[in-house]
């Protein structure tokens, strides 16, 4: 049986026990959290709209935490004129519990 979540303008493809990277949420380490759900399949047949209306994913928050840092990097060709910056991303890490019909 796996879901689709919504979270952070995304979509994730989860199952029960899978551990993901969704965009940060405010909650502390250790809370349960729950996300709307767009689409349940059980392997044979699959829900979507108002038969998952009153669906539900749980699950558990694990870390706080940012990604590995990127460069951005901006130049004008023969202008000398250059911009280095770094980005973390925060993201929070969570463990799916239980997916509920």
């Amino acid at each position: 049986m796996y879901a689709i979540i919504d979270n952070g303008g995304k979509q994730y493809k989860v199952s029960e026990g899978d551990v993901v990277r969704v965009e940060k949420l405010r909650a502390e380490v250790g809370e349960e959290v729950t996300f709307p759900v767009v689409l349940v399949s059980d392997g044979e047949t699959v829900k979507v709209g108002q038969d998952v209306a009153s669906a539900s994913v749980k699950a558990t928050v694990q870390a706080q935490d940012k990604y590995k840092k990127i460069i951005v990097f901006k130049y004008k060709a023969k202008k000398n004129e250059r911009k280095k910056q770094g980005h973390r991303q925060p993201f929070t890490e969570v463990k799916i519990e239980k997916i509920s019909v």
